[in-house]
């Protein structure tokens, strides 16, 4: 059986998304994970931002969907997100994904224009050049030594405590997410119908901004923002971050709430 094949016949909407959202939100950012973690990793970020409910995703492979396949290729992630998250997007929504999440992101806001169906209010990338530029990830040239040592300082950042046995695991898991990210290139850009932000982290030093513009070529409306902090700060969910989340659904001059 095939990745594509699984994922298709797989899970329910639920398995999909950490925790059921929310019926009463008035709108719902999706947040997409990066390589080798699952949708935990915005643990630390609050429930909602105002009406705004932060719904994390969740991949097969990985923590309480660890006995399901690996999605495969971003292309068949996309291809079962796009199916498996529309019953919530019955309201105004966002994508946003870091490094290698934004990926996946993007892939499932396209497909969703392409077939006609709900797209974003915005993508949020952050700190992961444009798709025509891929790949581009320190990660995918370190040896096992080193993929498991950022694991480790991974797990102590989120405030966890490193037990070898779930580092191995992960380990696993990692090599997997990067095999789907070595392979992911368009060869040109392409131009989408959603706008995008792209955040630069000030003390990022895996992605400059130059690196980024490459993002400029995919649509009409495409901003680049810089938000303090490095590579991981996102994680804590800085209050500027969330600022230029929440944007797209603030209300527009003019307009009555």
């Amino acid at each position: 059986m095939t990745p594509e094949t699984t994922l298709h016949d797989a899970a329910p909407m639920t398995r999909w998304l950490l925790r059921l959202p929310d019926q009463d939100a008035t709108a719902r950012i999706f947040c997409f994970p990066y390589s080798g973690v699952g949708g935990s990793m915005f643990n630390q970020w609050p429930r909602r931002i105002g009406g705004i409910e932060i719904c994390a995703i969740q991949l097969p492979g990985r923590e309480n969907r660890l006995r399901e396949g690996h999605y495969g290729t971003y292309a068949a992630l996309a291809e079962a997100l796009a199916e498996s998250l529309l019953p919530q997007l019955d309201r105004p929504f966002a994508f946003f994904g870091h490094c290698a999440g934004a990926l996946p992101a993007f892939e499932t806001a396209r497909l969703l224009a392409e077939r006609g169906l709900p797209i974003p209010q915005r993508l949020f990338v952050s700190a992961q050049v444009a798709p025509h530029d891929c790949p581009h990830d320190r990660f995918l040239d370190m040896s096992d030594d080193e993929l498991r040592a950022e694991l480790e300082f991974l797990t102590v950042t989120r405030g966890g405590q490193v037990q070898p046995q779930l580092i191995e695991l992960g380990l696993a898991i990692l090599r997997e997410d990067l095999a789907a990210n070595r392979v992911y290139r368009r060869p040109t850009p392409i131009e989408v119908p959603f706008p995008i932000t792209v955040l630069h982290w000030s003390d990022d030093p895996e992605v400059t901004p130059d690196e980024l513009r490459g993002w400029q070529h995919y649509g009409a409306d495409v901003r680049f923002p810089v938000v303090a902090g490095g590579h991981y700060d996102f994680l804590g969910a800085p209050e500027p971050l969330l600022r230029h989340l929440s944007e797209p659904f603030a209300p527009q001059r003019g307009t009555c709430e």
